[in-house]
């Protein structure tokens, strides 16, 4: 059941993004600069394109919020996209008198939504589905996580993301310090906390870049404060592992998910995969884990540890060098449309993974403890951690 509704609505080049998220408790703190500070990540990293340069994106919330505080209603927010004028001939929602009808997009490119949205919907023009299709949507998605983010602030709850790879170049991690983890991972603009990585990774794409070509990669969010049994594994859709895939899978380019080393975890034996259950002494929980090969999750439950969602981005289907292609209208073989696009996107997809993966906890944490207000959330939420202390 979920708690949380998160509606989006915009196109690409259209006036602008809007997200409606219904569901969040009255009383929560909401300060637009920090959704900005978001919205500013996902535009960050090299490799990404001229549209970058043009749009700086910043949130107005235009309803469900009083005085900075929530009203328990649904929170509205806009993101306007400051490249429309360049495309309003094109994209304006009404019809415009005495304007010519543009020009139909008819080269699909191989990857992308096109050719499927073409053949489902038979529309003509391929720019009626290439306009939702595009990631710019994940704006609106990063706007709402940033509030689901602030919420689980509230409760201890943090989330970071890193890269792990991008084009065959791969990060070393060591995941015993996570902060010095999340702080190197914020020192550039690739979200990369191994430098040496960094460097090469910055050769890689500068190369695969002037070929006019395109890259991809992996990136993982850590979540930390997560008490153990979150989520459910009564109900197949309730665990927290599927809700968590779905998330991730639903962004643009993500082609695989996993959490932890869950596809590394698949040769080894099962006596070494496993997170074993160790006494603990002091104050708080009387368990602990050995280990965190299985990424925080068991049966569709938190541990305890820290949870970790990897995600992997094809490299982005829009090229430069544009590649074969069939014209929808003449049904003969020309090369696929070139839009505006990156050359890669990996720390912007780590971003929003970071969105969804706040979603889909604030929602968990609303299904185990239903709250009208703020205040009755953090009450529920303490019962709840010292109850698990005395067992």
């Amino acid at each position: 059941m979920r708690h949380l509704q998160l509606t989006t609505a915009g196109e690409s080049h259209g006036p602008g993004l809007t997200a409606l998220l219904e569901g969040l408790p009255m009383g929560l703190k909401v300060n637009p600069a920090r959704i900005d500070e978001q919205l500013a990540r996902r535009q960050e990293g090299y490799g990404r394109g001229g549209r970058m340069k043009i749009e700086t994106d910043r949130v107005k919330i235009t309803g469900g919020l009083r005085r900075g505080v929530t009203l328990g209603s649904p929170l509205a927010l806009w993101i306007e996209n400051l490249d429309y004028p360049n495309w309003e001939a094109s994209m304006h929602p009404e019809p415009r008198r005495g304007s010519k009808a543009p020009k139909p997009v008819t080269q699909p490119r191989p990857g992308h939504a096109d050719l499927a949205g073409v053949l489902k919907t038979g529309t003509a023009d391929i720019r009626n589905v290439l306009e939702r299709a595009s990631a710019r949507e994940t704006a609106a998605r990063v706007a709402a996580g940033s509030v689901c983010r602030l919420l689980l602030a509230e409760l201890g709850v943090t989330l970071f993301s890193h890269v792990l790879a991008i084009g065959g170049v791969k990060a070393r991690v060591d995941y015993a310090d996570l902060a010095a983890l999340a702080a190197g991972a914020a020192a550039n603009d690739l979200h990369v906390a191994d430098s040496e990585a960094y460097a090469r990774m910055l050769r890689t794409i500068k190369a695969v870049w002037q070929d006019g070509d395109t890259l991809g990669g992996l990136a993982e969010v850590v979540a930390c404060g997560l008490p153990p049994g979150l989520g459910h594994y009564v109900h197949w859709e309730r665990r927290l592992d599927a809700r968590l895939g779905a998330a991730i899978l639903s962004i643009p380019a993500v082609k695989g998910v996993e959490i932890g080393p869950a596809f590394e975890n698949a040769h080894m034996r099962g006596s070494r995969a496993m997170d074993l259950i160790l006494p603990r002494k002091g104050e708080g929980l009387r368990y602990r884990r050995g280990s965190n090969r299985m990424g925080g999750l068991e049966g569709g439950m938190t541990t305890g540890e820290p949870l970790l969602v990897r995600g992997a981005m094809k490299p982005l289907s829009t090229l430069m060098q544009p590649l074969a292609s069939v014209d929808i209208a003449s049904h003969q073989a020309v090369k696929a449309v070139r839009e505006r696009s990156d050359c890669t996107a990996v720390a912007a997809m780590g971003v929003v993974m970071e969105a969804m993966v706040a979603l889909v906890l604030a929602d968990a944490v609303l299904d185990e403890f239903p709250a009208a207000t703020m205040a009755d959330l953090k009450a529920a939420w303490r019962r709840f951690r010292t109850q698990q202390a005395r067992r």
